[in-house]
């Protein structure tokens, strides 16, 4: 029983790490002070964001006067595209749908750029993209190159506005006005809107009324309860008011606010809004859930409605308890439910934690055992992935022991005063030629123990440089995982042209299977696992936490609800797991399948 307990405290960290960036929660300088945080941390990848202004919107805003051409080109993250140009959506490359999207469809977005938060717009359209993969391409560009006349190749539009009073182009908002595809428009700048239609109430029978900034901690979506984050209600929520029901209604409602129920959405006609930007503060079982949705549905209104499970067996290295591995391969065989393995093919303990100081290494062709407990798991449905080389980085403490299976191996990191993990940036030496030595090592060491290179990777604790997610996708094409992103690494939307920004880290995780902008596809992992303890701030996670997300889930059409295990913690917290998602209506496939679109 080596180092049992201190593996559970530290292998569910990922959860947390992925969650969304933060709109405007507070001015910066409070919200640093709420964090804890010293300049240039981050803690779970949760970013102070600017002040909500205090004005009221104006009803007859002049901002939408102050750009009436557009620019010559649009940048966009399938190249540059202007109205004549000719140049085709390239399948595999960022801005490409997911295996089981709709060719048909191509969904344009739009996002704000300006001011000193502006990369701020450029990240949350990243998280649009990624999730509007799932049902299309897409292009994304700042809304101040929009042209007249644009919507026209696309089949829907989703527009995020994060900066208030954007100066927004009366040729997009023309366009909105009159066109009948799908619009979702998000958060600030409805007021722009609504001041070029005087007869917009009467024409869509709803009008804003004012922000919100009560605590409006639940949203209610297709009879489900979602949770919103109390560190996003600072941000404001747009209060709306129906006044045609006939026409209008609210798809999501916000509760606990002392103004009362909030439409969350509001939709008449072909225009969805979303009073909000609904990805700050995500975590499990979140209203983000509700976005996801509502976006798909602009991406491909035909969407599937599979309620399909993964279950990943998660941290299996040369170290790992044979025993183990065949008891949770025996369950789940008697089950019939497939499942994948994430495994690192080469241990290292630099330090001789718990083997009184004595270092060790070794390769899983050293471990017969081992191998030879892989092979049971592969024969009863088991499907291996690369889980990294060893799951920690040299002689690192980064952040824990740097023991393999309990630190990062790609990415730097550590614990505050707070006991909160920190992301620092990329390892030292960090190269795309670097992260391919550790591919190919990683490969010779599965081919040394007699297994072929896996075909998806998973980088250790979800955290990865830039560089290192390019290569994972010229390798494999593939991974299962949530992906972290960075400001600055697509600039006006050309994703992969720009230079990280390695202190504006943010993450995301995903309730289906998308194309991220770093071209691969990704299959979800939207549910977590199970955590007997608390551990750096966050809560205990038992099976019936998982089976509360994985119910939420379900206000998604084809949403996955698939979650990672731990084998050292025998099978009785997975079966509870697997029964409750069964008893939830879903139906456990293999990664393969859902990969496949």
């Amino acid at each position: 029983m080596k180092g049992r307990l201190f593996r559970v405290r530290v292998a569910a960290k990922v959860i947390v790490t992925a969650l969304a960036v933060s709109m405007i929660p507070v001015p910066a300088a409070q919200a640093d002070l709420r964090l804890g945080l010293k300049l240039g941390e981050i803690v779970d990848n949760v970013l102070p964001a600017p002040p909500t202004p205090d004005t009221t919107p104006s009803r007859t805003s002049s901002r939408i006067t102050k750009r009436t051409t557009q620019p010559g080109l649009i940048s966009t993250v399938l190249g540059t595209l202007g109205p004549t140009s000719t140049q085709a959506a390239t399948a595999g490359t960022n801005g490409g749908g997911a295996p089981g999207a709709k060719a048909s469809q191509k969904t344009l977005i739009l996002y704000d750029n300006t001011g000193p938060w502006a990369w701020l717009g450029e990240a949350y359209a990243v998280q649009a993209g990624n999730l509007a993969s799932h049902g299309s391409s897409y292009v994304m560009h700042p809304v101040g190159s929009y042209a007249a006349g644009e919507i026209s190749g696309y089949t829907g539009v989703i527009y995020i506005g994060s900066t208030y009073d954007e100066p927004i182009p009366l040729a997009f908002l023309d366009d909105v006005l009159a066109t009948t595809k799908p619009v979702l428009w998000m958060a600030h700048n409805i007021w722009q809107l609504t001041a070029r239609a005087p007869s917009f109430q009467t024409t869509y029978g709803w009008n804003w009324v004012q922000y919100d900034t009560g605590a409006a901690t639940t949203v209610r979506y297709e009879n489900t309860d979602l949770g919103r984050n109390p560190l996003a209600t600072p941000s404001g929520l747009m209060i709306t008011s129906i006044t045609n029901p006939a026409i209008a209604s609210a798809p999501a409602i916000a509760t606990g606010s002392a103004a009362g129920p909030i439409n969350w959405a509001t939709k008449a006609k072909n225009l969805t809004y979303i009073g909000e930007i609904p990805f700050s503060y995500v975590d499990h079982g979140d209203r983000y859930l509700a976005a996801a949705d509502l976006i798909s549905r602009v991406s491909n209104p035909a969407m599937a409605d599979r309620k399909r499970a993964l279950v990943r067996i998660e941290d299996v290295g040369p170290d790992a308890d044979p025993g183990e591995l065949r008891a949770i391969a025996d369950y789940l065989y008697r089950q019939r439910i497939p499942f994948s393995i994430a495994a690192y093919p080469r241990y290292e303990n630099p330090y001789g934690v718990e083997n009184n100081g004595v270092a060790e290494s070794y390769t899983l062709a050293e471990r017969p055992d081992v191998i030879n407990a892989l092979r049971y798991m592969q024969n009863r449905g088991g499907t291996i992935l690369m889980h990294g080389y060893t799951h920690q980085y040299e002689k690192l403490i980064n952040p824990y022991d740097g023991v393999s299976g309990n630190d990062f191996e790609f990415y730097t990191a550590h614990v505050n005063e707070n006991d909160s993990v920190i992301y620092d940036g990329p390892v030292p030496g960090d190269s795309a030629a670097w992260m391919q030595g550790r591919i190919n090592s990683a490969t010779t060491a599965f081919a040394q123990a007699g297994f072929a290179r896996p075909a998806i990777f998973e980088p250790p604790h979800y955290a990865a440089s830039a560089v290192d997610y390019e290569v994972i996708q010229q390798n494999f094409g593939k991974r299962y995982d949530r992906g972290l992103y960075f400001g600055g690494y697509c600039p006006g939307g050309a994703c992969g042209t720009g230079t990280p920004q390695y202190d504006k880290i943010y993450g995301q995780y995903f309730p289906y299977l998308v194309r991220d902008i770093y071209g691969s596809v990704v299959a979800p992992e939207a549910v977590g696992n199970v955590e007997p303890e608390p551990f750096n701030n966050h809560p205990a996670r038992l099976p019936a936490d998982l089976v509360k997300t994985a119910q939420q889930l379900k206000v998604v059409d084809d949403g996955v609800a698939s979650f990672f295990y731990h084998p050292y913690l025998g099978t009785a917290y997975l079966r509870d797991t697997v029964q409750g998602l069964k008893n939830a209506g879903y139906t456990f496939v293999s990664v393969g399948t859902v990969m496949a679109g």
